[in-house]
């Protein structure tokens, strides 16, 4: 069994936990602990490793169909629709023992909480979803569930996603951050000489500008390269059919 524990400052009623590819009972291009159902590993395996990743949480998951979207589940929307696969690409709450998750395979998840430990958020970041503000919408749904509104009392921290020396994008996608009206931080896309028109982008820096615009500044993690850590992790991008991991977040009861 192997997971990933978050190290960042959050208090001890905040828990977070992120699977890797190992430890599940898929066959292979999803060996083994792919928790991804819409990717065509058989449902019986999927539900098996869920099954697995969900002993080491208080609750199953609230597993959301992701769209690269900006859309945000809350407890209210929840209750609205209960028992619904909410299509959204972050999850937000106040309610102890629910616990939010993110699935990925290279785009960044995201995991937000206050210093409080009483609110705590979760978003699927990929470059769509995190030009188009899934991060600034996140973060405006978790300060409505917290009494304190002030976003430098909210931490955030960048998950397993693809690294700096392996993104490569072409012109659209550096357009699309210049035409977002939000200011990219120096060197986030580094032009790649020998390819006209392709740029190397870092998804943790861009996102990292993106939350200290919104004035949150205590950001952890960013570490990570799904592509070149093929051990640890899935990745769409290296291999095509593939599984998907996922970045888990509650609060303690």
């Amino acid at each position: 069994m192997s997971f990933i524990t978050p190290q960042w400052s959050t208090p001890n009623s905040v828990k977070a936990l992120v699977s890797t590819r190992k430890g599940g009972v898929s066959q292979k291009p999803f060996d083994s602990l792919n928790l991804g159902d819409h990717v065509g590993d058989e449902l019986n395996n999927v539900l098996t490793n869920r099954a697995i990743f969900a002993k080491e949480l208080p609750a199953e998951p609230i597993w959301l169909k992701q769209v690269h979207g900006t859309a945000v589940s809350t407890p209210q929307s929840r209750q609205l629709n209960p028992g619904v696969n909410h299509q959204a690409d972050a999850s937000v709450t106040n309610i102890p023992g629910e616990v939010l998750a993110i699935m990925t395979a290279d785009c960044l998840p995201v995991l937000f909480a206050n210093t409080e430990g009483s609110v705590i958020g979760a978003a699927h970041a990929g470059w769509r979803g995190l030009c188009a503000g899934i991060l600034e919408n996140t973060l405006a749904e978790l300060l409505k569930l917290s009494s304190d509104k002030n976003p430098s009392n909210v931490m955030a921290w960048l998950g397993p996603a693809i690294g700096p020396d392996a993104f490569e994008v072409g012109d659209d996608v550096l357009t699309a951050f210049n035409n977002a009206a939000y200011p990219i931080p120096m060197d986030a896309f580094k032009a790649l000489d020998h390819k006209p028109g392709k740029f190397l982008a870092d998804i943790y820096k861009l996102a990292k500008g993106r939350l200290e615009a919104c004035g949150v500044n205590m950001i952890f993690g960013g570490q990570y390269c799904t592509v070149r850590d093929q051990e640890q992790f899935f990745s769409y991008r290296r291999d095509g059919d593939t599984g998907r991991f996922a970045s888990a977040i509650w609060i303690t009861k």
